[in-house]
């Protein structure tokens, strides 16, 4: 890839570009942040139930720090790209490089799971498996590459939606953010049918067929390239790596710290894992110790080892990006940047196998999986059958079943996939609370007027 073309500040729906003091990639920021899909990640599970007694990471906070995590690597790599390449870039590209990647970066890192649904990854199963389940009556109803989309539903692929696609009475281009932030947050750049055509490397998918037009706008503007035409499928854009690692590190270190205030971790557990990486990525480990060793309360021990931990992961990712550029710009690296650390580092790997016994199997979050699966799929079964008749076979109870969906959700001229996008758009976009509390609501469980 060409380092001068894969960047680029034209936006979604048109939006002209207008002089301002902020750049066009600090406003990509600022559009987030004022966002009605960010502000409702603050209600939406990161692993554990909220709210609790003990604070614990909802999706914004995670999404916050891996905002900063991801706006170190792209200074710090934007700073390695214009001193290396310097002879290589135009005088706008340099200033790009220098000045804006870290931007780019926090950006995307910001708004990279506003396309995830409430009660964390079961939410998303739920989704997938509404379509699976009912197999038999709703696959004749879409063609292959839209029932893909249903039957495989995917975060990612729903984060281009919500950012970029025009609701119902909304503007066109959804928040109209650039185009190099939407490619930074598209780790799975292919279509859903890619999957079952046998591309195995691809476990996941990047965006919708609704939104086919738009992502390939996005990766003609940011040069991706192209692996296959039918079904697409790109290779990753050089960006993607530094969002993904900003997550990785984040959820990896910030879950184990989040289990210890909530006493399914000890603090024996917790401290010595965290003290076993730092120690394998630093000399100054006496004074480490020292400082340690001056905190008395067991939370701040964890959380000042919390800090040199990923400060230890940022480096140590940067480092693996600088070595692996080459690949990274050909689009041929096939691991995330944490990834291949883990690889090499078994301290890492103990995390990671603790975190899955000790935190991901916990009983707590067991329950709020299993909870939030049965409350998505409910409120799934109370639209989508509605929603797919034809006017001659509309009930009155179907009728008071789409009052409830508001106007921007209901595509009532358009296909049955787009009618059905529409409703998942609105069950997707539910904060836990409000999903719980309209699920308690139809089942009958509440009755009463609340305002």
């Amino acid at each position: 890839m060409n380092l001068n073309q894969i960047f680029t500040n034209q936006r979604t729906g048109n939006n002209p570009h207008t002089k301002a003091s902020r750049t066009d990639f600090q406003r990509d920021f600022d559009r987030i942040i004022f966002s009605s899909a960010f502000r409702r990640l603050q209600n939406k599970t990161q692993v554990f139930p909220l709210p609790g007694s003990v604070f614990v990471h909802n999706r914004l906070t995670h999404s916050l720090e891996v905002s900063s995590v991801g706006r170190s690597l792209g200074s710090i790599i934007g700073e390695f790209i214009h001193d290396n390449y310097k002879k290589h870039l135009t005088e706008d590209s340099r200033n790009f490089y220098l000045h804006n990647l870290g931007h780019v970066i926090a950006a995307a890192c910001l708004c990279h799971d506003v396309g995830n649904p409430a009660f964390g990854h079961s939410g998303e199963d739920a989704i997938a498996s509404y379509f699976d389940r009912n197999e038999n009556n709703l696959k004749p109803k879409f063609n292959e590459k839209e029932w893909a989309d249903l039957v495989n539903f995917e975060g990612n692929a729903n984060a281009i939606r919500v950012l970029a696609q025009q609701q119902q009475g909304k503007d066109a281009g959804g928040i109209q953010l650039t185009f190099a932030t939407l490619v930074s947050i598209a780790k799975y750049p292919c279509e859903a049918i890619a999957r079952k055509k046998g591309i195995v490397h691809r476990k996941k998918f990047g965006f919708f067929q609704n939104e086919k037009d738009i992502f390939l706008e996005i990766a003609r503007g940011t040069n991706l390239i192209s692996e296959s035409e039918n079904p697409h499928i790109f290779k990753r854009h050089p960006f993607v790596w530094m969002v993904e690692a900003a997550d990785d590190i984040c959820y990896n270190i910030i879950d184990m710290e989040d289990a210890h205030r909530l006493g399914i971790v000890s603090t024996a557990d917790c401290k010595n894992l965290f003290f076993e990486l730092v120690k394998s990525e630093t000399d100054d480990i006496k004074k480490i110790e020292s400082k340690l060793g001056s905190i008395s309360n067991e939370n701040e021990q964890i959380s000042y080892l919390r800090a040199k931990v990923i400060n230890a992961l940022i480096n140590k990712s940067i480092e693996l990006y600088k070595s692996n550029f080459d690949r990274i710009l050909a689009g041929d690296l096939d691991k995330g940047l944490l990834d291949i650390y883990k690889s090499e580092n078994k301290t890492l790997q103990d995390i990671t196998s603790f975190s899955v016994e000790k935190i991901y199997n916990h009983k707590a979050v067991v329950e709020i999986e299993n909870a939030g699966y049965n409350v998505m799929y409910e409120l799934l079964d109370h639209f989508i059958p509605s929603i797919l008749k034809s006017e001659n076979e509309v009930k009155s109870y179907d009728e008071k079943a789409l009052k409830l969906l508001p106007k921007q959700f209901f595509y009532k001229e358009g296909t049955d996939y787009q009618k059905v996008l529409g409703v998942i758009d609105f069950v997707s976009g539910m904060t836990d609370n409000f999903a719980t509390d309209l699920y308690r609501k139809i089942k009958g469980i509440d009755i009463g007027m609340t305002m």
